[in-house]
């Protein structure tokens, strides 16, 4: 289902202030670190029922993890989506406009409602008389549009310094994984997560370590939660992306089948050509109009919808193979996500051979493992020919992660790996170069290491919106 026509807010007849959304989009960039120490969001709540407790008037799901997210909830909607719901989707971060955070049906919001709406939750935030930070402000514009455009469920990122959707009482949680470059905080890092896990939610994670589920259920059961059984396979996505993607596709699958056959159970009507709705088994054998039916009309297999499913999240995580050379956009910036970039760039070579190879590191993570890193790498390239580029990044507002890596520096401890490096001025020259050293139609050029350089390869293309 397609939404053809974005409802607007009703605040846009009131008398109060009328930003443009230029102005809307000017305050968002500002307030990024205003009131960041309400973790207990008291304030967020008195601006939740100044517009009509709109977090409980909304199915919600919560995707929660160290990586995967945005993939998990973009495998969700469509798969809830198949089953006849209006599905919500509220991404983190965005690369170019803010507009990619909101999206109804796999569509972004338009101009004019993020501008309404926009309005609508700065006025009643003015009323108020409270300072909100720009990420509780896109929130509650979430909920708002979703509840607006009658969503029958929204889907929802969180992250540790970005709590704001846990206002809502989540039907599901989900956990994709969680992962430290310190392993002695994994624990402590569990334990801050499932903080937004409340009494009576289904808690589903597609962690692999036994110890860290064990962990999990401890805390879940301990809140009166529904701990569900963890992701134990893949699903059967194409051919590379099965190993890359897999679990998060899993974990998408389950969080659809346990909406659809548990929360929406009792009052649901079986879907005709439905995916996930278990239905009753029939006593004795089909008749033979049933067997002609089922000829005529094959129903659908869950295998055949992850073969036929976009394997990537546009833009952001996607194998550009029709430029030339191939590119790979990789927002990897902790050293789990590395490694299974790597991986992947592995995979595609045994599927065809590269002339060439260049990874583009441009990265922002003050935390991350350098020594671990700079062995993944030495790893990756006694086994794959290629070469590093790093260049220093440029800060986005609204995106996570702290100031650019020495470039320099950085490239100098990768070349004491006896890994072929050098360092690039910015992200241009970096990409120049990277283009002349592969070939042009069988090489492949890599970009990676935070959002912010994806966010450049879109600028140096001149790309103004997704």
């Amino acid at each position: 289902m397609k939404i053809n026509k974005q409802v607007g807010s009703s605040s846009a007849v009131t008398p109060e202030k009328q930003r443009s959304y230029n102005e809307i989009v000017e305050f968002l960039d500002a307030h990024w670190q205003t009131n960041r120490q309400d973790v207990q969001l008291n304030n967020l709540k008195q601006l939740d029922k100044a517009l009509g407790s709109v977090s409980q008037k909304t199915n919600t799901i919560l995707v929660a993890g160290s990586n995967g997210k945005s993939l998990t909830v973009n495998f969700t909607a469509p798969l809830l989506q198949a089953e006849g719901l209006t599905v919500g989707a509220f991404y983190m971060p965005h690369l170019l406009t803010y507009n990619e955070r909101f999206a109804i049906n796999k569509e972004h919001i338009s101009n004019k409602a993020f501008t309404d709406f926009g309005n609508e939750v700065l006025n009643a935030a003015k009323d108020l008389n409270i300072e909100f930070n720009s990420f509780e402000i896109l929130t509650m514009m979430a909920l708002v549009y979703f509840q607006a455009n009658n969503v029958d469920v929204a889907l929802l990122e969180v992250s540790k310094l970005y709590n704001a959707p846990t206002i809502c009482n989540a039907k599901i949680t989900a956990i994709t994984r969680i992962t430290t470059d310190d392993a002695s905080k994994t624990e402590l890092a569990i334990a801050d997560m499932l903080e937004l896990v409340k009494p009576g939610t289904h808690v589903i994670s597609a962690d692999q370590s036994k110890l860290s589920l064990q962990t999990m259920l401890t805390i879940v059961e301990s809140k009166g939660a529904t701990w569900e059984m963890p992701i134990r396979k893949l699903a059967q996505l194409n051919y590379p992306f099965e190993q890359l993607h897999g679990r998060c596709a899993a974990l998408a699958e389950r969080i659809a089948q346990i909406y659809v056959n548990t929360i929406l159970a009792k009052d649901s009507v079986v879907v005709s050509g439905s995916l996930l709705t278990k239905q009753k088994g029939q006593r004795g054998r089909p008749t033979l109009e049933a067997k002609r039916q089922q000829e005529l009309n094959p129903r659908k297999t869950i295998e055949q919808f992850w073969k036929e499913t976009e394997a990537t999240l546009p833009a952001r995580f996607q194998l550009l193979d029709k430029e030339k050379p191939t590119i790979l956009l990789d927002n990897a910036s902790n050293l789990d996500a590395f490694e299974n970039l790597l991986l992947g760039i592995r995979l595609l070579y045994y599927q065809r051979p590269l002339k060439g190879l260049t990874l583009i590191i441009g990265c922002n993570n003050a935390d991350l493992n350098m020594l671990d890193f700079l062995k993944a790498l030495r790893y990756f390239f006694k086994k794959t020919s290629g070469q590093v580029i790093v260049c220093p990044t440029q800060l986005v507002v609204g995106q996570h992660g702290a100031e650019s890596w020495d470039a320099e520096k950085v490239t100098n401890e990768i070349k004491g790996m006896k890994i072929k490096a050098k360092s690039a001025k910015n992200f241009a020259e970096a990409f120049e170069a990277a283009q002349k050293s592969v070939d042009e139609r069988n090489g492949l050029v890599v970009i990676t290491g935070s959002s912010a350089i994806i966010t450049e390869y879109w600028q140096h293309k001149d790309i103004k919106k997704l």
